[in-house]
């Protein structure tokens, strides 16, 4: 396929500000590269951290943007799998140097030297974008449309998330009931867990969001539910959520926090935490959990709850997540074909 020489990309040229509309150059691709035409590109949290200036070191002036559904219109030399026409899926972790430390030992997520879609490189706000082949996840044609492109962030981070908690854990407390929730709560379910939906108090519209999920209880974060948690997921960029969280998990249980940014935890009293009580952190993902929840999502099947977009309407998009007035998903859709369904 021939390329333009030029596309229109919304680009972050200084954080704190909104995007801009730019004409920029159409990405090259050197030989374990691909080039991608755009289908669809969620916005993410992280996203909205990246553009408010709360994530330090993004690569300026910078195209946002990692949860890419694309078609790929461009191979280089030494592609192996992939071809022209073939859909994938791009995520937050774009590049890892399989030499560090980290690498070695199998968590290529930890990465001394990994290169992010979306922050220290060009993502999916764009009408093309770049990717490595082996970091690309193949998408059959029918799961190429908007409703997976949350999956390949808030999905696959809730996911890793969730797999931490471990095996044992039937009653599952959820703070933050955004859009790594609403599809974590079909695994967790699928998976015959219990789940308590934590909200911000008053916020009514998303317990009874929760509740027609499958939540069996939901109610706002400073409330307790009729029962102990065995662990619990933290998903809003709150602090003082985790000492809350520790109250009500119960003896060895897990709290986990699936955010990239948080503000500040507030001290909490140390038997909050004694009895075997864990707290820790998840950062980026791996491709065996991409993998992993692909697989799982189609065997569900879990749906996604997605609002729509044009790729000019991004900054409108930010504003309306910040504002807390997205129920499930914000996807964009760069307007250079045909726009896949929503369903």
């Amino acid at each position: 396929m021939d390329l333009p020489s030029s596309m229109q990309a919304m680009v972050l040229e200084s954080p704190g500000k909104p995007l801009v509309l730019r004409q920029i150059p159409v990405p090259q691709a050197n030989n374990s590269q691909v080039i991608l035409q755009v289908l669809a590109c969620g916005v993410c949290r992280t996203d909205l951290h990246i553009s408010d200036g709360e994530l330090a070191h993004p690569v300026l002036p910078l195209v946002l943007g990692h949860e890419i559904i694309g078609r790929v219109v461009h191979c280089g030399q030494e592609i192996k799998k992939l071809r022209e026409g073939d859909c994938v899926g791009v995520p937050w972790l774009g590049y890892t140097c399989g030499t560090c430390r980290f690498c070695r030992s199998g968590r290529e997520n930890l990465c001394e030297n990994a290169v992010f879609t979306g922050y220290t490189r060009n993502g999916g706000y764009a009408e093309y974008v770049m990717a490595e082949e082996a970091y690309c996840f193949p998408l059959a044609p029918e799961r190429a449309k908007p409703p997976t492109a949350p999956l390949l962030c808030a999905g696959l981070i809730g996911y890793r998330s969730y797999c931490l908690l471990g095996d044992a854990v039937t009653r599952l407390g959820i703070f933050g009931f955004g859009v790594a929730a609403h599809i974590l709560i079909q695994v967790a379910l699928f998976q015959q867990k219990q789940v308590y939906a934590f909200t911000r108090d008053g916020d009514r519209e998303s317990q009874e969001f929760a509740r027609s999920l499958g939540a069996s209880w939901a109610g706002g974060s400073s409330e307790s539910p009729p029962e102990r948690l065995d662990g619990a997921l933290i998903f809003a960029p709150v602090g003082s959520l985790v000492p809350q969280a520790l109250r009500l998990v119960d003896k060895g249980g897990s709290v986990v926090c699936g955010g990239i940014h948080m503000s500040d935890i507030p001290s909490f009293p140390y038997e909050w935490l004694w009895e075997e009580r864990v707290v820790r952190s998840v950062a980026n993902l791996t491709r065996k959990d991409g993998e992993s929840l692909l697989r799982l999502a189609a065997q569900i099947p879990v749906k996604t709850k997605v609002q729509l977009f044009p790729l000019a309407s991004a900054n409108e998009a930010l504003d309306q997540m910040r504002q807390g007035k997205i129920q499930g998903a914000a996807v964009l859709i760069p307007e250079i074909g045909p726009i896949p369904g929503s369903t």
